[in-house]
């Protein structure tokens, strides 16, 4: 399979930098959404990555 991937938008890299980033820190500093969801939220956060490497204009 050839995939044709693209870096992705700044926007879209942000955004699963930034849920990785309260994810971590709800590990250190129990906070009230991030904490009981945490490998979820890590898990939407690489395909938030996956899809803007894979697809154009993500």
């Amino acid at each position: 399979m050839n995939f044709k991937t693209s870096a992705p938008r700044r926007e879209t890299f942000l955004v699963s930098v930034v849920i990785a980033i309260l994810v971590i820190i709800g590990q250190v500093v129990p906070l009230p959404f991030f904490t009981p969801y945490a490998l979820g939220l890590l898990l939407i956060a690489y395909l938030i990555l996956l899809a803007g490497v894979l697809l154009d204009n993500v």
